[in-house]
């Protein structure tokens, strides 16, 4: 079915209205939007978790203790508090608690150790450091020496003795009166200040910290309860690390725009999964990365459909599994979408359109634009008068989103980093006129004649072979489809003696399944054109997987093809022999290609 473009915008329009209610000068922020509903909806549960049942009332209080103990530490509107807890309960409790007090919280990715670790605590300069007892082991390890007061707050499930390293506020907390709280201890802040930092994954370098006020979070959720017609009665799942963007800002957002109730499990769980959805009766939840295809690669269960799934919201389905696993778990929405912690835009594909993240119908109507890129060259195609050029349908290009400074409005407005260098480094200037400046947001994409938008790669993941550009997403997705496979991840390594980068895919197998060298070099030859289908293929063991489930591939390109570097099994293309085959110095050669030096 053909959707008209006027029909598209007419949806979006309801999320640029939502998203445009609130406006950086407010004084109500994202406590005062927890205290609303603590006031009209006190009884309806704000938290489920295991066996227990948070009531807004409960929350409320629950922070109003956690306030008082910080204030009485001398944490003040505008402190920085460095907090790292695992998805339960009191990690609501802490975030709401500092935003009481007007203060920043910055969210600590607690898979880092060591130097990472070290470097996030440290970067943001926090008046206090607030751990919950199940990674407080690991903070100390690396950070035996703080140059900050460090206090731990015990998880019941995961106790630990910090000794002197920290202070135990716990039964302070349990005893402070949550009546002490002083609303006044926030006054002055306003929606456009910073509601907590989120640090970028970190994935070529130490971590960013992400800027994101109370105004983006109070509209993020705002903009998408309206744009899908959420309700109060909506249950909302979060597996996803609330550290991240995704659990805090999008689904946790959306549903406070609605006084909904947040089910939550410490991390996502293939095996529960449905258990989680049925038991808390649970109507919307979030995908992302290889969320769907670990669901996915379940056998097939009589029950898959008897769930109360209505709806998912995320990113990077995959267009090979998309419409099966609707089908499958019918699932009535599946929402697929772009954006990034500190992007100035988003898309939403609200149209449901099989492969796409979103649309802009009319571009007078968006500040998303789609500008040529030379990957080869790794820059920006310019005209003669050095401006971009917008790319043409189905060629491919960054995505990139004018950055705006509206009068008292957050929409295109960049937040940045807390780092200036790093935020510099994100703008583009002069892009299509003098004085103009853009988001880049380092995300290759391409549009089709109707304006629907389809991710290819992050730059730098696109590698060049044979003079054509390989697009590692549409490889992996192509090869996933084939039997026996449950994941697939492509990336190009270095062959000596050759130009670009050779493609090279590590398989992770279906239980109980072997890999069929000559089906799988069969299916890739038909499946891709020449250029793409992989010289190399590892079956990986283990594949290296971030906390928000999407696959790492920096460790498998330094490892390349050399046989020292893993005990997994690795092969090379043989076209004599019409299969894959074990590598080795001889195979190599068959191929043309040169033992993998390390360079």
């Amino acid at each position: 079915m053909t959707i008209s473009r006027e029909e598209t915008q007419e949806k979006i329009n309801r999320q640029i209205f939502g998203a445009s209610k609130n406006k950086p000068s407010q004084a109500h922020c994202v406590a005062d939007r927890y205290e609303q509903w603590a006031t009209e909806r006190p009884d309806v549960p704000a938290v489920l978790y295991q066996d227990r049942v948070l009531s807004y009332a409960d929350l409320d209080a629950a922070a109003n203790q956690l306030a008082v103990v910080l204030h009485n530490k001398g944490v003040e509107r505008g402190d920085v508090v460095a907090f790292g807890m695992e998805n339960r309960p009191e990690f609501y409790v802490g975030v709401l608690a500092l935003a009481k007090l007007g203060a920043v919280g910055s969210l600590i990715n607690i898979q880092q150790v060591g130097d990472r670790l070290v470097y996030s605590v440290e970067k943001v300069t926090p008046k206090l450091v607030l751990f919950g007892s199940e990674c407080i082991a690991s903070l100390q390890a690396a950070w035996p020496t703080p140059t900050a007061p460090v206090l731990v707050w015990q998880d019941p499930e995961s106790p630990q003795d910090a000794g002197s390293y920290a202070e135990d506020i716990t039964d302070v907390i349990a005893a402070a009166d949550p009546g002490g709280y002083d609303k006044s201890w926030r006054d002055g802040l306003v929606a456009g200040d910073m509601f907590v930092y989120v640090f970028t994954s970190g994935t070529t370098g130490f971590p960013k910290a992400a800027k994101l006020s109370h105004v983006r979070w109070l509209n993020t959720g705002d903009g998408m309860s309206a744009l899908l017609e959420f309700r109060p009665d909506d249950v909302f799942y979060c597996t996803l690390p609330l550290y991240h963007s995704a659990g805090l800002m999008s689904l946790t957002s959306m549903c406070l725009a609605v006084g909904g109730t947040m089910a939550m499990r410490r991390k996502f769980s293939v095996s529960q999964f449905w258990d989680d959805i049925r038991k808390h009766n649970v109507t919307v939840t979030q995908y992302i990365g290889e969320m769907c295809r670990y669901l996915m690669a379940q056998p097939e269960q009589a029950d898959d459909a008897d769930n109360p799934l209505r709806a998912m919201i995320g990113s990077s389905i995959g267009m090979d599994i998309w419409a099966a696993f609707k089908e499958r778990f019918a699932v009535d929405q599946i929402f697929e979408g772009w954006g990034a912690t500190e992007a100035n835009t988003g898309m939403t594909n609200v149209d449901e359109k099989i492969g796409a993240v979103g649309r802009v119908p009319f571009k007078e109507m968006s500040n998303i634009r789609l500008v040529r890129f030379d990957v080869e060259a790794d820059d920006h195609i310019r005209d003669e008068n050095g401006f971009l050029i917008e790319c043409e349908p189905d060629q491919p290009g960054e995505v990139v989103a004018r950055i705006l400074a509206l009068p008292d409005s957050a929409a295109g407005r960049f937040e940045g980093y807390t780092d200036a260098e790093a935020t510099e480094a994100k703008i583009l200037r002069n892009v299509f006129e003098e004085g103009d400046a853009y988001f880049r947001s380092g995300d290759l994409m391409k549009r089709d004649a109707d304006d629907y938008f389809y991710f290819l790669d992050r730059i730098g993941d696109t590698f060049r072979w044979k003079s054509e550009n390989v697009s590692t997403m549409e490889v992996a997705e192509e090869l996933s489809g084939f039997d026996g496979i449950a994941f697939c991840n492509c990336y190009g390594v270095r062959v000596p003696g050759t130009e670009g980068r050779a493609g090279m895919v590590a398989l992770g197998l279906k239980d109980g399944a072997s890999f069929d060298a000559v089906g799988f070099y069969k299916f890739a030859k038909e499946r891709l054109a020449h250029y793409a289908v992989p010289l190399f293929v590892r079956i990986a063991e283990e594949l290296d997987m971030t906390s928000t489930l999407k696959m790492r591939k920096v460790d498998f390109q330094r490892q390349g093809y050399d046989p020292a570097a893993m005990d997994d099994p690795l092969y090379v293309i043989d076209d004599a022999a019409g299969a894959y085959v074990p590598l080795n110095d001889q195979a190599l050669s068959n191929a043309g290609l040169a033992p993998f030096d390390g360079d």
